[in-house]
C-alpha cells in the first residue's frame, strides 16, 4: 500500500495545525502550505476534506483560517488516512467485492493481506497526530522551533 501526496499533504497540514492548537487565531493556508511545503492550491482541497471529516474548522475573511477542532492527542492517523484515502486496503481480496479470482474463501492469500491490513492499523491507530507534531519539532533546527 502506497499513501498518495494526498494523505502526506493531508498529515503535514493537521501537523502544522497541531503546533498551533490551542490558540485563538486560525492559521491561514498560506502559513501551513510555506511551513510544511505543501502547494497552496492542492492544500486548500485537504482542507475541504478534513473539514467535512470533522478534523478541523475554517472561518473565511482576511483573518480567517483553519483550526484544529479535535485534541491531536486522540486523532489517530488512521483516520485521517481513511479520511483522505479511502479504506487501508492492500488487497482487493478483502473488500468484499472481489471472490479472489473465483476461490472465495479458499484463497491462500486472502488471510496473509488481512494480517498485513491489521498490521498497517495497528501502526497507523496507535500514532496521533500529536506524536508527528512532537517529531516535527524535533527535528527542526533550533531557531525554527515553535512556541506553543
Amino acid at each position: 500500500m502506497k499513501v498518495s501526496t494526498k494523505g502526506e499533504y493531508g498529515i503535514r497540514a493537521l501537523i502544522e495545525l497541531a503546533h498551533r492548537y490551542g490558540e485563538t487565531r486560525p492559521t491561514q493556508s498560506s502559513e501551513i502550505a510555506a511551513r510544511q511545503k505543501v502547494p497552496e492550491s492542492y492544500l486548500e482541497q485537504l482542507l475541504t476534506t478534513l473539514r467535512r471529516a470533522g478534523f478541523i474548522r475554517s472561518v473565511r475573511g482576511p483573518q480567517g483560517g483553519h483550526a484544529l477542532i479535535r485534541d491531536p492527542r486522540t486523532l489517530r492517523v488512521s483516520e485521517v488516512i481513511e479520511a483522505l484515502e479511502g479504506p487501508i486496503m492492500p488487497s482487493d481480496c478483502l473488500d468484499g467485492s472481489s471472490n479472489c479470482g473465483g476461490r472465495g474463501n479458499e484463497c491462500a492469500q486472502r488471510q496473509m493481506w488481512s494480517d498485513v491490513r491489521d498490521a498497517i492499523l495497528g501502526v497507523l491507530g496507535n500514532t496521533t497526530i500529536a506524536e508527528l507534531a512532537e517529531r516535527d519539532r524535533a527535528a527542526l533546527p533550533a531557531g525554527a522551533r515553535y512556541n506553543i
